[in-house]
């Protein structure tokens, strides 16, 4: 007798004999790992900014998983966990106070237009998550860039608050301070994260503790890391060197904005980066000097998201002509 058919959990409709069941999320260990090295600084969001930070996330979930299931499921393929990842990047980004529904337009624009307008997970050109969150600083300037919030201090901080009260709000980061020629940054307040700031770029010591993580367990490419590190070190020597004003000392340079974060875990995104290893070694140079440039003569006190997104632009040509150099050099030794 004939084994009966089973319903499609997505369809309603039958599917054959034996066929295997639907899979909604499909759990990548490299993605998995990713996550754990940014879990620190998602604790470090709720000490220094209260629970509303660990809400926006919740919510930025919902929404950027929603968002690529509206196309995945549809055509029997899964969730992949790199949403998951692009999820947490990008709340990690924004300001502690956004008004939630702008951080929702941010995801499900960073979801679609930035990954699945090219095909889905693995055809990328651009980070998804900077993609969504250039285009709310884009479209809600005043949200993005004119309100911040110093971080609670103690020892439970935010743990036993909500979110940062009204007597908190501030209209500068530490970069836009330095920017504006207010003079240095205390650096060791930088290092301890008691600075206003993006959730995420804060609490230096956490950002390390998850970046060495992702790099230990290969989750992170360490070429990308070490190239965009060198890149941003001489470009601010150069610009020091050239006693260019406010260009940021070098523990400036290395601990005030989103410059570590977007070292560990933005610039060794895979699928947007270079796939070959000198390709990795130029972008990631490239686009850490251009950090540090983009600070010091655009109209932006930060410069890692556009930097990123440039870089980006710039990479499917980079292989290119990297493989392209490889193949002669190959066949030049076979003669």
């Amino acid at each position: 007798m004939a084994q009966e058919s089973e319903k499609s959990p997505s369809s309603g409709k039958k599917a054959p004999a034996g066929a295997k069941p639907f899979k909604r999320f499909n759990i990548q260990s490299m993605m998995v790992k990713v996550l754990y090295g940014l879990a620190p600084c998602m604790v470090g969001a709720v000490y220094f900014f209260g629970w509303r930070a660990l809400v926006l996330a919740l919510v930025v979930f919902a929404s950027g998983i929603a968002a690529e299931a509206a196309f995945t499921w549809r055509a029997k393929k899964p969730v992949t966990s790199a949403v998951f990842v692009t999820c947490l990047i990008y709340t990690l980004s924004l300001p502690p106070t956004v008004p939630f529904w702008i951080a929702v337009v941010g995801i499900v624009f960073g979801v679609i237009f930035g990954k699945m307008a090219f095909g889905g997970t693995g055809h990328n050109i651009y980070n998804p998550a900077m993609a969504g969150r250039c285009f709310i600083y884009v479209a809600f300037p005043v949200a993005m860039t004119n309100t911040w919030a110093a971080p609670f201090e103690g020892t439970a901080a935010g743990f036993g608050a909500w979110a940062p009260g009204a007597d908190a709000i501030t209209s500068a980061t530490p970069l836009a301070a330095l920017y504006q020629g207010q003079g240095a940054v205390d650096w060791l307040n930088l290092l301890l994260g008691n600075t206003s700031g993006s959730l995420g770029e804060t609490g230096i010591l956490l950002i390390v503790a998850g970046g060495i993580f992702v790099l230990w367990t290969k989750a992170a490419n360490w070429r990308l890391f070490a190239s965009y590190m060198l890149g941003g070190f001489l470009a601010t020597l150069v610009l020091i060197a050239l006693n260019v004003p406010n260009p940021g000392g070098l523990f400036t340079f290395f601990l005030a904005g989103s410059f570590l974060f977007g070292a560990f875990f933005i610039v060794t995104e895979p699928i947007s980066g270079p796939k070959t290893n000198q390709g990795r070694w130029i972008y990631g140079f490239v686009v850490g000097a251009l950090v540090i440039v983009l600070r010091r003569y655009s109209n932006f006190s930060e410069g890692v998201m556009f930097a990123i997104l440039l870089g980006n632009t710039f990479v499917p040509i980079l292989d290119i002509a990297v493989k392209g150099r490889m193949q002669k050099a190959k066949a030049k030794a076979a003669k």
